[in-house]
């Protein structure tokens, strides 16, 4: 569906993730346009939870400008792989929404260009711009942050949130509860993302990053940190305290908390409901360390790329850093979709809801999840080899396998 914006639109689409989102007003933005935009168009391609607050955006710009904008409402899920496709061929939009696990992809078509943010750079959350980032340059303004944390049942263990691995086990054993500790390895298929926060923490990144902080293709994972991983993972598999297990998936994790089966789990926001369709009073912490590294969970962002081809990137640019990053918009596109905002004041903002703020702090603690190319190779042998030690095969002969085959089929 393609659009024209009128200067008379504003509105926002409301939604509700979690209670307590605080509504106070944003600072509205004062820049002066820096370009002239009469007889220019961007096409911008959105979805259509966060098309409202893009409108409103776009509503203030195009009677700042003189430019006109035109949205194109996609489904999210198409638009990695059309935005690759069309911006080539010169049918593409300007700008588009998208994840940032895109980037590597995106980079490698040719088909994203980099951004300026200037001053605004020190607005966002650092993690957010560290996910947008590829080969030390900037490629996309963030605007949303989602992550995993440690969930714990306030009526059987408190809110203290445990330091270490140790501390929660013992915590969970004082409660009384069936199990302990309860994790989400999607059964016998494996789950490296939701157990990476423990992993990080024995220092076994999944790949190596350079002094930029961007990802390299050399795999992390192997020498004394990892095997050092794979022996705590064994050691609380099935054949070892069985804290950790393979018959459970994420329906049955969820339902193993929320019925006080469990004290503790590590799940993302989008499970609390789950978590707490029983009556579970919960309080979320950052996941406690196992290796004694703090744990650094993936994050996942969100935000806005420039095409390589826009015939206006200046005016581009210009809507994205003067219009979409602002306070007023960014809380915008938060009320359309609720997720942690990028933007480092609305998302102290938001945080009074205390829940909201444990998945802040986890986020601020995490690592964006690798955007290369070469993470689309990794899963498949990561999650096996997880599986494999969690069910009692050899620890270090399983995981150093997998680091062979893994950096054969990458070098490959």
């Amino acid at each position: 569906m393609r659009k024209h914006i009128g200067t008379g639109i504003a509105v926002l689409a409301t939604a509700a993730l979690l209670a307590g989102c605080s509504s106070g007003s944003g600072d509205t933005d004062t820049t002066e346009p820096a370009i002239d935009g009469e007889g220019q168009t961007l096409t911008v391609w959105v979805d259509e939870n966060r098309q409202p607050a893009v409108e409103a955006a776009a509503a203030a710009f195009e009677e700042e400008t003189g430019a006109t904008v035109e949205l194109v409402q996609k489904n999210f899920d198409d638009i990695r792989n059309d935005f690759i496709a069309q911006v080539p061929t010169g049918d593409g939009p300007d700008i588009t929404v998208g994840a940032h696990d895109w980037l590597g992809a995106l980079v490698a078509a040719g088909v994203v260009n980099t951004i300026d943010l200037g001053d605004k750079s020190s607005e966002f959350e650092q993690v957010a711009l560290d996910a947008m980032t590829y080969d030390g340059q900037l490629y996309a303004l963030p605007y949303s942050l989602e992550t995993i944390a440690l969930i714990q049942n306030i009526g059987m263990v408190g809110e203290e949130a445990p330091a270490t691995w140790d501390d929660m086990i013992q915590a969970g054993l004082d409660s009384g509860a069936e199990r302990p500790f309860v994790i989400n390895t999607a059964g016998q298929t494996g789950d490296a993302y939701t157990m990476y926060g423990f992993q990080t923490s024995f220092g076994a990144p999944v790949f190596v990053q350079d002094s930029s902080g961007s990802y390299t293709t050399e795999v992390g994972m192997g020498g004394e940190a990892g095997d050092a991983f794979a022996a705590w993972l064994g050691a609380n598999g099935e054949a070892g305290t069985g804290y950790i297990s393979t018959t459970i998936d994420y329906a049955i994790n969820n339902e193993l908390f929320a019925s006080g089966a469990a004290p503790f789990t590590v799940q993302g926001p989008w499970a609390i409901a789950d978590l707490t369709a029983q009556g579970v009073e919960v309080a979320v912490n950052p996941i406690p360390s196992a290796g004694g590294e703090p744990a650094a969970p993936f994050v996942g962002v969100q935000g806005f790329y420039l095409s390589s081809q826009s015939a206006n990137t200046l005016l581009a640019n210009e809507f994205l850093v003067n219009y979409i990053g602002t306070e007023d918009a960014q809380r915008a596109l938060y009320e359309a979709d609720p997720r942690i905002p990028a933007w480092s004041t609305l998302a102290d903002e938001v945080a009074e809801d205390p829940i909201i703020a444990g998945f802040l702090a986890s986020s601020q603690s995490g690592v964006p999840m690798p955007s290369i190319p070469e993470m689309g190779s990794v899963w498949d042998y990561w999650n096996a080899a997880q599986v494999q030690i969690i069910t009692g095969q050899d620890p270090a002969t399983t995981w150093n396998t997998m680091i062979t085959e893994l950096t054969t089929a990458l070098e490959g």
